[in-house]
Formats: C-alpha cells, sequence, structure tokens
C-alpha cells in the first residue's frame, strides 16, 4: 500500500507504476483505493463507476477496470456535499459532516473490506493506494481508506513525501509520529518523490530521516515531466497551460468550478498541431479558435456562474464569429435551449435558459447512465470509444442530426455543424478521426495526425515502471510482500 503525507504526493502515479512492474514481471496484480473523492470517474464494462485513477491503475495492470477496484466513490457536488457511489452505483448525496460524523460508516467499511476480499481472491498482489494524509487525527477513527483496511489486508505500507512542496523531514517525520504503534508496525518504507537534481546531494538528509523515523528510505524519485500519465486530481489544471501561443490551433477549455472528466483532453493536448489550454476568462475565449464547455457535476449552478462572469457571452460571440464551439456531457446541455431540474437532483432551482446554441432540451433526472461506448462518428466508418456518465436525458427539438451513432443503435448529441455539436460521450476527442474533424477547419489534410493513443499510454505506463526500477530498492520491496 501506497500512503501519502498530504494530497498530491503522487500517490496515484506511483501505485500505476507498481501495477505496471507486477505485470511485468509475470504477477496478476490489481489495483485497489477504498474510497476515493474526484470528479473524474470512469464507466467500468458492467456499467457501474469508478475513480478515474483505478480505471487508469487497472489498466496499467493489464486489466479491464472493476468497482471492486473502488467501492465506494465520493464526487463533490459543491462545497459541503458529494453524491455517494457504493460498489458502482449511486446511493443519495451527503454533506461532508453527515458523511464523515454519520454511523453508517461502519456499513461502509464492512462494504470496502468485502470489495476487498473479493478482489483479493481473484489477483495478487492487490496494490492499494491511500487517500490524502494518513495522520489526519480529528478523522482517523472514521476511516476507511488508509491504515485501517491496510491493517485488514496485512499491507506492506509504503509512505510518500513530495520533497518538491518542502518541509520533506516535518511531514514524514511528523507523520510516523502521530501514529500509533500498531500502525507504525506497518510502515516498511518512506518513498521520496519528485526530487529535483542530484540525488547524491541528499545523502545525509535520507540518512538523518531514517535516523529520525527508525524507517528505511526505500526509494528518491526524481521529479519528471516526460513521462504522460492520466491523473484525476484536479490540482494537476493548476500545472496545466493557461495562455494562447502562435502557430498552433488553440483550444479553450472552459475552466468550471465543478469541471469533471478533465482527462476528456489529454489527446488532444498532445496533438503537435493543437495548444490547449484551461481558461475562466472571457478574453481567452474571444481569442481561441476551438472552445470546449467540458462535463460538470452540477450542470446548473456551472451555466449560471459563466452566465453571471461573462463567459456565456464569450462563447455566444465566438460562436456567432464563426469560432468552433463543442459540448462534452454537462457542456452539451449548457449548449442546449434549456436545462430542467424538476426532481431537484442537482439543487434547488428547477429550471435554467441555457446558451440556446443547439436546439434541445435536457431534464436531470435521478438515475444515472454510465457505459462503455463503442460508437462511429458522423458517417465515417472508423470505429471509436467512448465512455456516458450522466444524469440527464437530452431531446433533440426538431430533426435529429446526431454526432454518433452508438453500438446499441441509439444516436448520441447533435450535430450543428463542424463548428458546433455536443455530445454525451466522455473520451469522444481520443478518437483521431473525431479529432482531425474538429481541426480540419484549421489545419491542412496533409497534417491530420494518426495518434495511436492507446499504445502511447502503454509506452508511458512502460516508462514509469523503468524510472521507478532505477531509483526504488526493488528488493526491499519483493522482500517486504513475502513477510
Amino acid at each position: 500500500m501506497f500512503v501519502g503525507t498530504a494530497s498530491d504526493v503522487g500517490k496515484s502515479v506511483i501505485t500505476a507504476g507498481f501495477c505496471r512492474i507486477f505485470k511485468q514481471d509475470g504477477y496478476q496484480p490489481a489495483p485497489f483505493k477504498a474510497q476515493n473523492m474526484s470528479l473524474n470517474s470512469y464507466a467500468t464494462p458492467e456499467g457501474l463507476e469508478i475513480g478515474r485513477a483505478q480505471a487508469v491503475q487497472a489498466e496499467a495492470a493489464g486489466l479491464p477496470c472493476h468497482t471492486d477496484m473502488n467501492p465506494v466513490l465520493l464526487k463533490p457536488t459543491n462545497d459541503r456535499s458529494s453524491q455517494v457511489i457504493l460498489n458502482g452505483k449511486p446511493i443519495g448525496n451527503q454533506s461532508a459532516y453527515d458523511y464523515f460524523m454519520g454511523n453508517d460508516r461502519a456499513e461502509l467499511f464492512t462494504a470496502v473490506t468485502q470489495a476487498f476480499d473479493r478482489l483479493a481472491n481473484r489477483h495478487s498482489p492487490i496494490v492499494m493506494e491511500g487517500a490524502g494524509s494518513i495522520s489526519e487525527l480529528n478523522l482517523k477513527h472514521r476511516d476507511i481508506t488508509n491504515l485501517r483496511i491496510a491493517h485488514h489486508a496485512g499491507a506492506a505500507t509504503y509512505l510518500i513525501g513530495d520533497i518538491d512542496r518542502g518541509g520533506l523531514f516535518g511531514s514524514v517525520y511528523g507523520t510516523i509520529a502521530l501514529l500509533t504503534p500498531d500502525e507504525r508496525a506497518l510502515i516498511k518504507g518512506i518513498i521520496i518523490n519528485k526530487f529535483r537534481g542530484d540525488a547524491r546531494l541528499f545523502d545525509d538528509g535520507r540518512r538523518m530521516l531514517e535516523e529520525l523515523t527508525g524507517v528505511p528510505v526505500v526509494g528518491m524519485l526524481p521529479y519528471f515531466r516526460d513521462i504522460t500519465i492520466e491523473q484525476e486530481d484536479s490540482v494537476v489544471l493548476e500545472q496545466k497551460a493557461r495562455s494562447m501561443v502562435t502557430g498552433k490551433v488553440n483550444v479553450a477549455v472552459v475552466l468550471l468550478k465543478r469541471m469533471s472528466n478533465f482527462t476528456d483532453f489529454d489527446r488532444l493536448e498532445r496533438d503537435p498541431r493543437v495548444n490547449l489550454f484551461y481558461t475562466h476568462q472571457p478574453d481567452d475565449i474571444a481569442q481561441a479558435d476551438i472552445v470546449i464547455l467540458p462535463g460538470s457535476k452540477n450542470t446548473i449552478d456551472d451555466l449560471l456562474t459563466i452566465k453571471n462572469n461573462g463567459i456565456a457571452r464569450a462563447i455566444v460571440d465566438a460562436h456567432k464569429q464563426g469560432k468552433t464551439v463543442i459540448g462534452i456531457c454537462g457542456g452539451y446541455q449548457m449548449l442546449g435551449d434549456v436545462v430542467e431540474d424538476p426532481d431537484q437532483v442537482e439543487g434547488t432551482i428547477e429550471a435554467l435558459p441555457g446558451l440556446g446554441l443547439l436546439p434541445v432540451r435536457t431534464i436531470l433526472q435521478p438515475v444515472k447512465t454510465t457505459q462503455q461506448r463503442d460508437f462511429t462518428y458522423r458517417q465515417m466508418a472508423e470505429p471509436c470509444r467512448g465512455y456516458e456518465i450522466h444524469m440527464g436525458q437530452t431531446d433533440v427539438m426538431g430533426t435529429p442530426n446526431p454526432v454518433a451513432q452508438l453500438d446499441n443503435g441509439q444516436p448520441d448529441g447533435y450535430f450543428l455543424h463542424d463548428r458546433c455539436w455536443g455530445t454525451y460521450l466522455h473520451g469522444i476527442l481520443d478518437n483521431d478521426v473525431v479529432v482531425n474533424a474538429l481541426l480540419s477547419p484549421y489545419t491542412t489534410e496533409s497534417t491530420n495526425a494518426s495518434f495511436d493513443y492507446a499504445q502511447f499510454k502503454e509506452q508511458q505506463y512502460d516508462r514509469l515502471a523503468e524510472l521507478i526500477r532505477q531509483h526504488v530498492d526493488m528488493n526491499q520491496i519483493y522482500a517486504s510482500m513475502r513477510v
């Protein structure tokens, strides 16, 4: 198990790397995170929902993802409440206070241990990921994600500290010092992550840290930017590009407050023809070539926000000026005539006019659609893949003109023209045929790219695994697993 001194220290990526290492070494590993809080999620082959990080880790392990890998998923709907998803299905919304202070934590922990046990009966080793910090004293007795599940699993546990953010000694030493003796016994090693420069310069620091904690430092991973692993934590958006460049197709993704599934744009971001950036500034929207309204966990709230901050007007103006405007999932809903919420699925606002660019009407519904999809884009024959995760029914007001034809024979989305369309399909921009069509008004046919994104991701997992092997004592890792 890989746990952290804080959030965003690299747990998810390191877990993915070890999933690939164990796969390379002939094992049948599987990832596991008891409880995840994220707006980035993924549909399993069974049509259920888990955190995106566990889907990525499963991919690194060479497996289809499964809800047993992430039995509890919290999707924040606002600053105080979240949708609770148990074993892939929504069971309702709860405030943070009710969720963390309520009596159902015992039931959730039982569900978590059952999921782990089922997974452990099918795979070995289980590569577990913790959440946030393991030393939050006010939460530890209710925790179902960190050392409590590590104890149930008998997991050899490694503490990850981020040296790049500073305060490594305090965070690592303090974290271990605040553990109980039983918890401390689980910690088999420390991994220092995001080290810049010559690691030999930290030899004294490494020795001091081991003397202070009584725990060996088993690895020092360098800070890297040349290996690309999909991430789900919105903190990484702060590191994304925020400005336009000349000589490329500038794609502006609207930075919504409740933005979901920003991994929809990872493949497009890698395209050499494209400069993709995230923004909540109307001036940036006005200057971009292509504007994308992404998914949202709270469509009406985000729609109201962009109407109030000028983004909505900038999008409509960009459309009038012949720029390309597309919407994905919640963004598709926003581009329509109206979004209605008669059952108050998202909040107290029962209806809000959309941007009026597409002749569609959405009614939010309590039942969630989660499904992987094969589809074809427009009239093109090339097979494509994506997935649906949404809680709304969108109807076309007039003659249908779908963006895609799904594998179940149903149409998806509305295609106004090549510079304005909307779809429910997450991952639609992972497909070459769609990306080339999107960029065609701004590029020539000779510059159309063929980019095997699946192969690219496989190469990145292998590169990550090699990096970890070079900088972590794998003999110690394997020895701790055999104890």
